[in-house]
């Protein structure tokens, strides 16, 4: 546990065989995760704050919801915007929150989030995510509990940006279990859905990335025997191969190739975004859990390399 005074807060180290991560006690933020050297995420310096969402955690809301307008059981709430391009609000309320260290373990740490009732989302929320290295990789456990006295919305999002080493992501292989995708307007809001069968964005049996433009929702997620659905991005020529694994609450994936992103960082990287809802939720309701007083959302994802 080092840099208490850096942009981001705590730098929480945890380390497992050749397998290393960084989290920040601001926003419970994934910072680095390596695999015998190799670093897996395009990420950002220590002495920096997180730029375009790298690594956070996205809650109580993943993605963007119009005009950060929501009515919930009669009452209509007003979220900050906090994008202007879409005018919406963008990725939820707690990256930017300094998080409580609860328990630290040589490879696993668990920080703690009481959200408090604020404009726009007057819940209490209490919040806690562990990340733990093992056999198994970067396991990522979220817990959510209504500790409140009225019902409240919830859903949930990850942000990683992942490299396999490639100068872009044009040359990797996306392999990623969804047969429908969201359809938008130009504002990134959901008007509908379709099936991915005979498009670009049909990446079921594993192909390069090329020059697809993604930052799109995909859904009707396809689970192993196992029940966990698994995303992978690989490395042309037998290089690295990263696999995200999800349980069964994360039925929806965004995927970003960065095209909007500064020229310097464009397509440089893959966001691969386990959710729990649809972007929209709130408005929609695709996905959305709503926790009544005294209960709990618990969801896991990971990480590994191969």
């Amino acid at each position: 546990m080092i840099g208490a005074h850096t942009p981001t807060g705590e730098q929480f180290e945890i380390s497992y065989g050749d397998q290393n991560a960084v989290v920040t006690g601001v926003g419970a933020t994934l910072r680095t995760f390596s695999v015998a050297g190799l670093e897996l995420l395009d990420t950002f310096a220590e002495d920096k704050m997180s730029d375009v969402c790298r690594g956070q955690v996205l809650l109580p809301f993943p993605n963007r919801i119009e005009g950060g307008l929501y009515t919930f059981e009669g009452g209509e709430q007003q979220l900050p915007v906090n994008e202007l391009s879409t005018g919406s609000a963008l990725h939820g309320l707690t990256r930017w929150l300094d998080w409580t260290p609860l328990r630290k373990t040589a490879s696993s740490v668990t920080l703690r989030q009481h959200l408090h009732p604020q404009d726009g989302y007057p819940f209490m929320l209490d919040l806690q995510i562990e990340y733990a290295l093992s056999d198994l990789g970067l396991t990522v456990a979220t817990t959510a509990t209504n500790v409140g006295e009225k019902a409240l919305p919830f859903g949930a999002g990850y942000h990683p940006y992942l490299t396999v080493g490639t100068p872009t992501i044009d040359v990797a292989t996306l392999k990623l279990p969804a047969s429908t995708y969201l359809v938008t307007d130009d504002r990134l809001i959901p008007i509908g859905r379709a099936s991915v069968e005979g498009t670009d964005f049909d990446f079921r049996e594993g192909r390069p990335i090329g020059d697809v433009r993604l930052d799109t929702c995909f859904t009707d997620v396809i689970p192993d025997r196992d029940g966990i659905a698994r995303a992978v991005l690989a490395h042309p020529d037998g290089g690295p191969e990263i696999t995200i694994s999800m349980d069964a609450s994360h039925g929806f994936i965004q995927v970003f190739t960065g095209d909007t992103l500064a020229e310097e960082d464009r397509r440089r990287s893959i966001a691969i975004e386990p959710m729990t809802c649809a972007p929209n939720a709130f408005n929609s309701g695709d996905g959305l859990r709503v926790l009544a007083p005294g209960e709990s959302f618990a969801g896991v994802w990971g990480m590994a390399c191969a």
